[in-house]
């Protein structure tokens, strides 16, 4: 089990390395898939679908009953949305139209 942080680090580093190097968003799906289970998979969209409700925004407690999530976790995506350098606030900026 890897229970030393530097060795972590250092797995972390050498997948989003090959995170970037995927080009194409099929790659990338069949990777997650390989990768990921099916609620690890789940967990991550309904992540991002609470990201982007926020982005939009929908309330909290609108949110929690829509996707069935918790107020934490929903706290946890406000307060990152509200980072001036979040890259995830960046992304989910991106996809908006100007």
């Amino acid at each position: 089990m890897l229970r030393n942080k530097s060795q972590i680090n250092s797995y972390l580093e050498e997948l989003c390395s090959v995170l970037c190097r995927i080009q194409s968003p099929e790659q990338m799906q069949r990777f997650l898939e390989e990768m990921l289970t099916p609620a690890e998979r789940k967990d991550l969209a309904l992540r991002w679908a609470l990201m982007q409700r926020l982005m939009d925004g929908v309330p909290q407690r609108h949110i929690a009953e829509e996707l069935g999530v918790s107020l934490c976790k929903i706290t946890r995506g406000a307060k990152i949305l509200k980072q001036n350098d979040s890259i995830s606030k960046h992304h989910l900026m991106s996809r908006r139209p100007q």
